[in-house]
């Protein structure tokens, strides 16, 4: 057995030995001279045959594929963590990703709320808009993240005025072309992705180039500039972090790339801030 193939097989035994019969809907029958699940109701379970898991727990077949794995890991009620590190030691490589759909959490509000002076929102994988602070209401207006504005490719694509002022406009899009076929790979299912991709090929004859250009990009960092009526034009530094709760949602985070940009977004984000006192 090779080191791996060792770790695996201790893995396996571990998590079965975890799991008791009644968590995965068996019947306790009788007293077992072992804790956990039987190799057979494993098997069973993962809809293997049993002689091939008895086989696999003992380090003596060759590299599972990536569904059967998912099956042992469904199987064993196995965390996100641990499915990963299954498929690590098993196939020397990760899985795919898997979908959670989830409500935005109540700590990533926190977390984008408590940067007053940093525009910030949260996006799906769809780029639809689930929240934003009031910095980035300054900066891009109290209707951003509603309507038309709920949905930042369609902004990017579809509002003449987003792409007047993105100066880097090209760059920035041809990005965001990148990242929604990342997207479409991730969630081929999704009938809303779907619609937007074809809205969007429809509608913009650069997305639409650019999409059977077959251009794959996973935007994480960048810089761009940004003309704003009253606050002028602002370097800015991009900045997207992910959630790893499996929801497939991204923080993303605009910080000032130079002290001009500094005080004029501060002046913006403050001048906001008094005017919503003064309405309120």
């Amino acid at each position: 057995m090779t080191p791996r193939r060792d770790e695996l097989a201790a893995f396996l035994r571990a998590a079965r030995e975890r799991v008791r019969p009644e968590d995965v809907g068996l019947a306790g029958l009788g007293r077992r001279r072992t804790p956990g699940l039987r190799r057979q109701e494993v098997a069973e379970l993962a809809a293997v045959s049993v002689d091939w898991y008895v086989r696999l727990e003992q380090g003596r077949v060759g590299t599972p594929g990536s569904a059967v794995l998912d099956g042992i890991a469904a199987a064993l009620l196995l965390s996100p963590a641990e499915r990963v590190h299954l498929h690590l030691i098993a196939r020397g490589e990760a899985p795919p990703p898997q979908y959670v759909p989830a409500p935005l959490g109540g700590s990533l509000r926190a977390v984008l709320h408590g940067m007053p002076l940093l525009p910030a929102y949260v996006v799906d994988f769809r780029f639809d808009v689930l929240a934003c602070n009031a910095a980035a209401s300054a900066l891009f207006g109290r209707e951003f993240g509603r309507g038309r504005l709920g949905n930042t490719a369609r902004m990017l694509f579809l509002e003449p005025e987003t792409r007047e002022t993105n100066l880097d406009w090209t760059q920035f899009a041809g990005e965001m072309v990148g990242n929604l076929r990342v997207n479409q790979a991730r969630h081929p299912d999704d009938p809303r992705l779907a619609e937007l991709i074809a809205e969007l090929r429809a509608a913009s004859r650069e997305f639409a180039v650019w999409w059977d250009d077959q251009h794959v990009h996973e935007r994480s960092r960048g810089v761009k500039r940004i003309r704003h009526e009253t606050a002028g034009t602002l370097t800015v530094a991009y900045d997207m972090l992910a959630a790893l709760d499996g929801s497939d949602q991204r923080l993303f985070v605009l910080t000032p790339a130079d002290e001009a940009s500094e005080r004029a977004l501060r002046a913006l984000v403050t001048a906001h801030a008094t005017a919503l006192a003064t309405a309120g």
